[in-house]
């Protein structure tokens, strides 16, 4: 476990972060953009968390505990550089993490009709926030990818991303009543 005993360094305040490495880059590197996102997806879940609280919520609620903590794991990941022969084992996402909500993925769309036309972010505060989150991993996964062709990166990584979106829009489907109280998109609507 880590042991935080002070929060500001002063480290950062000419522009530069560690790395877990200890090596310093600036704090707009490819590598700090991809997993500040994650971070901040990270954050958007906790938002959705306020919406999923009571008995009926609990298995959507332990869902984004678990996604929350895999994504502290991922932001791990990225935040430690490929290297040859590390001294340490670095924390790594592995193919179960990914395949463990391809699971979910499967479990909660069996409850979902078929769509008949794109999803409009809305319904429920809940649904609302799926999809903010959603389009943060998405975005993660763009710098993630932007990130791995400027230099290597564990392919777990984009693949757990780009499952996670797709989960995330599952649920937000899932929490607005199986899908019942989704708005869609009316193409042309309003010329």
């Amino acid at each position: 476990m880590v042991q935080l005993t002070r929060i500001y360094t002063g480290g950062g305040d000419k522009g530069q972060t560690s790395l877990s490495s200890g090596k310093r880059v600036a704090k707009h590197d490819r590598r700090v953009e991809a997993y500040g996102t994650v971070d901040e997806a990270n954050a958007v879940l906790g938002l959705v968390r306020l919406h999923t609280t009571g008995a009926e919520w609990a298995g959507v609620d332990a869902l984004l505990n678990r996604i929350q903590n895999d994504l502290f794991d991922l932001g791990a990941d990225l935040a430690t550089p490929e290297v040859e022969n590390p001294e340490f084992p670095p924390l790594r996402i592995v193919p179960a993490q990914a395949s463990w909500l391809e699971g979910e993925i499967d479990r909660h769309n069996a409850d979902l009709a078929p769509l008949k036309s794109f999803v409009l972010p809305g319904g429920s505060a809940a649904a609302a926030h799926l999809h903010l989150a959603r389009t943060v991993v998405r975005r993660a996964e763009r710098e993630t990818t932007r990130l791995g062709e400027a230099e290597p990166i564990n392919p777990e990584v984009v693949r757990y991303l780009n499952r996670l979106s797709d989960l995330l829009f599952v649920l937000a489907r899932w929490v607005n009543l199986r899908g019942a109280g989704d708005v869609l998109w009316v193409p042309g609507k309003n010329r």
